[in-house]
């Protein structure tokens, strides 16, 4: 009866089921010991952008750079960056925290990065309404326009170059440990290196045509264009469309290539 309801196995029914399960377990996990619970989902990006709003706000003038209110631009950089940064993390133990049950499930492993994907994914949009309540309080500066509907697209662009780096990530890591704090170090730099405390536009000749080629900048333009649509790029936005789904393909590849050899590591 279990299985009529959940699907057989192997069918897309019955992954999608136990993707579903082992997401939900990580969110309770995380929040089970926390009195807080789902607001430490808002309060990293939100105590990173009032910190970032003071510094270039209040002590140092900007000079334009950014959209007004520049709370509400931060925010819209900050809370998916924070999605793609602990998805990221995360996806680099993948495989060694729940080493028994890769090694016994008949799971597709490819699970065990998109449970990250998703459970983190879940995060992200849990802290969306502070977003809403930003923009909604600061109405009369913000531009809400019709491209307000590409936010959707941007989730689902992010969610495409997640699940690809994690097929590469994922394996690559439980081969070889040091990759892990290689990447951490990489997510630093690619910090800096994103559009999330400036714009595209902002950037000054050469580094405004590199930036085009960072999917991040693409994609967090498809989440401010619907507030800020001065800050459109249609080449980034473009570029990071091929771009995540080259990485999805490469992933795909990749993965199959080192699955057998991650499960003899494991």
């Amino acid at each position: 009866m279990t299985s009529a309801v959940v699907g057989a196995p192997g069918s897309p029914r019955r992954y999608l089921h136990s993707l579903w399960l082992l997401s939900a377990r990580d969110l309770r996990v995380r929040y089970a010991t926390s009195a807080l619970g789902y607001l430490w989902s808002v309060l990293d990006p939100l105590v990173m952008s009032i910190i970032y709003w003071f510094v270039f706000t209040l002590v140092f003038q900007r000079n334009g750079i950014g959209g007004e209110p520049y709370i509400v631009f931060l925010l819209t950089g900050l809370l998916p960056w924070v999605w793609f940064n602990s998805a990221v993390g995360d996806l680099t133990k993948a495989f060694k925290r729940d080493a028994k049950l890769v090694r016994s499930t008949a799971i597709p492993r490819s699970i065990w990065v998109n449970r990250i994907v998703l459970s983190k994914g879940v995060e992200f949009s849990f802290s969306i309404p502070v977003l809403a309540v930003f923009a909604i309080v600061a109405s009369p500066r913000v531009e809400l326009n019709p491209m307000i509907l590409l936010f959707p697209v941007g989730v689902v662009l992010q969610a495409i170059l997640l699940v690809g780096l994690g097929l590469v990530i994922a394996p690559l890591c439980a081969l070889w440990g040091d990759l892990e704090r290689t990447t951490r170090l990489i997510l630093r730099a690619l910090f800096y290196a994103s559009p999330i405390i400036y714009g595209i536009s902002d950037l000054p000749g050469i580094f405004r045509d590199l930036a085009v080629f960072n999917p991040l900048a693409g994609i967090f333009t498809l989440y401010r264009v619907g507030l800020f649509p001065q800050q459109w790029d249609a080449a980034a936005v473009g570029v990071a469309a091929a771009m995540s789904l080259g990485f999805l393909a490469v992933g795909i590849l990749v993965f199959r290539r080192l699955e057998p050899a991650v499960l003899k590591e494991l």
